[in-house]
């Protein structure tokens, strides 16, 4: 993905915002997705492992220059018994964020089942990251970095990141190159919307309405003038 150089900052809750995102983060169970979206919004990490049941729902604020956004963390389990129920939370997802742990390789075998299932019944322009987790287990690595970033570059994803949850290397970096993409692509297409032939018009029709109305008035001046 093409990194921008957009000035970024967390916030706790600033109650108001400007933009509303939808992410949801799928993968193998036990990859690590409930520890990194934790550690992401709330900065802390359970060391005791227990498996999601459904689904759990996490907020994370950014402010990217002016614009406040708000990310609604989806975070699903990974059991194939809930494989069914996650279908519904693709929709409406701007973005999906896929897990493998670094230290499983059947976790990243699977990716293309996920990566199916997301293609299948997210938005046809459902945006998607690829995380490998857990690079704290660097000694029990069963998952090349260029392996993974193959698969990334194979599969149009927009970006590939090693993280740990345990230690935070890259976790909050995931939902923050989330925020930029997000906001970037808003601004492209609403430069897009106001670019279009209605918009310009309508813009045009605008100022020549203005531009009468200041005539007709300075018209009504120069009338009154006149007659005192």
């Amino acid at each position: 993905m093409e990194k921008h150089d957009y000035k970024v900052e967390i916030l706790k809750n600033p109650g108001e915002y400007d933009l509303n995102f939808k992410l949801i983060v799928i993968g193998d169970s036990g990859v690590g997705k409930s520890c990194l979206s934790i550690k992401a919004t709330k900065d802390t990490f359970d060391k005791i492992y227990s498996p999601t049941i459904g689904f759990e729902f996490m907020t994370l604020f950014l402010k990217v220059e002016d614009y406040i956004i708000k990310l609604q963390i989806w975070d699903t389990c990974g059991q194939e018994v809930y494989r069914s129920l996650i279908t519904s939370f693709y929709h409406n997802s701007s973005l999906a964020i896929l897990v493998y742990s670094i230290d499983d390789n059947n976790s990243f075998l699977n990716l293309n089942s996920w990566l199916n299932e997301v293609r299948i019944n997210g938005n046809p322009d459902i945006n998607i990251f690829l995380v490998g987790n857990k690079v704290d287990l660097e000694d029990q690595r069963q998952v090349a970095t260029d392996k993974a970033q193959e698969f990334s570059e194979n599969n149009d994803i927009k970006l590939f990141l090693e993280t740990s949850a345990k230690t935070g290397f890259n976790a909050k970096n995931v939902f923050i190159e989330a925020g930029k993409l997000l906001y970037k692509q808003h601004l492209y297409y609403k430069n897009k919307i106001s670019n279009t032939p209605e918009t310009i018009e309508k813009s045009n029709t605008t100022k020549i309405s203005m531009e009468q109305e200041c005539e007709e008035e300075e018209n009504k001046k120069r009338k009154k003038k006149c007659c005192s």
